[in-house]
Parts: structure tokens; sequence; C-alpha cells
């Protein structure tokens, strides 16, 4: 009798956990659309660190948007960065760099909440063509849950397809959880 009390409850518990977190989830495109709204035009750049062709191409990009930041997570030469961008006149005043990022999931996470004191609501996403697709389910989830939309511009690779649907929905569940948590299983 007790096994059944016990097992009736938890069932409710994971219940009312889920739909908690699906209720949550389900305002993430409204969030999304009420940003695009407010700013249709992205407000900064966004760069995943990994490869200076990244840099690169938002540095030339940049000289088109001679008012919006410039975010770099994690890089991988913080000097060669600095110089990526003073090669074609951007001052290092433009330059954010972050270098508390471990992985894509944390890309997000070091920066959203600098975002949302700035009150940026739409950015420029740049990373290789490769990435893309698990970058941008991410950003969906973490910068859409602060109401931060972006627009993704693919940085061409040597590397052909794009990565693996386990990685990308295994940085979807860190993604739900940080949302939930403030935790991003980067540890695991």
């Amino acid at each position: 009798m007790k096994k059944s009390i016990f097992a009736r409850r938890w069932r409710l518990i994971c219940l009312a956990s889920l739909s908690l977190i699906l209720t949550l989830l389900s305002i993430i495109p409204l969030q999304l659309a009420i940003a695009i709204n407010q700013a249709p035009q992205p407000q900064a750049f966004l760069i995943l660190g990994g490869d200076p062709a990244r840099e690169k191409l938002t540095a030339e990009l940049a000289q088109w948007y001679p008012s919006l930041e410039i975010w770099v997570s994690s890089p991988p030469d913080i000097q060669k960065t600095y110089e990526t961008f003073q090669a074609v006149g951007i001052p290092k005043s433009r330059l954010h760099i972050d270098i508390h990022a471990k992985d894509t999931v944390t890309n997000f996470t070091s920066v959203v909440g600098d975002f949302k004191q700035r009150q940026l609501q739409h950015l420029f996403l740049i990373t290789s063509d490769f990435h893309m697709l698990r970058a941008k389910a991410i950003a969906t989830f973490i910068l859409g849950s602060q109401g931060i939309a972006f627009t993704s511009i693919s940085v061409p690779s040597k590397k052909t397809g794009s990565e693996s649907l386990l990685r990308i929905i295994r940085d979807i569940v860190r993604s739900i959880l940080w949302i939930a948590t403030g935790y991003t299983g980067a540890s695991l």
C-alpha cells in the first residue's frame, strides 16, 4: 500500500515538473517574436570562439556596422583576436572578449547576462557552417529564454556536414537544464 502511494506521488511530481518545463519552453517562441519586433536589426555580434576565420569574417562585416559591439566567446588566441580587428581599423573599445566559456553551451550562458544588462534583443550569431545547427539550437533556448533573437551567419569551413544529432540533443537538454536551474552541466 505504501509503495502505491509513493509511486502515485512520484508520478504526480514528475508530471507536474514536466508540465512546468513545457509551459516555460512554450514561452520562448513568443519571446523571440517580441524581440524581433522590438529590434528587427541585430544590435551586436556574437562570435563563438574556436576558429580564427570566424573573427576574420566578423571583422569584415563589422566595418559595415560601425555602431555594433563585438562579443567573442573564448577565442583561441586573445592577442590575435585583437590584431584581427585592429588590422581593419576596429578599436579595442568595440570588442568584448569573454574567456569563461568551456564549450558551446557556455559560449551562450557566460555572456547572456551581459546582453540582458545592455538590453540587447537581437544579435548576429557567427560560427562555422558545420557547427551552426547545434549553435542555433542552443541559442534558441538560451538566448530565446532571455528574449534575445539572433540572425545566424555561417563561416565556410573545411569540415563537411554538420554535427551529430546526439550532440545537438545533448546540448538542448543542457540548455533546458540551464533555463530551469542555472546549471550548465559543463562538468559532466
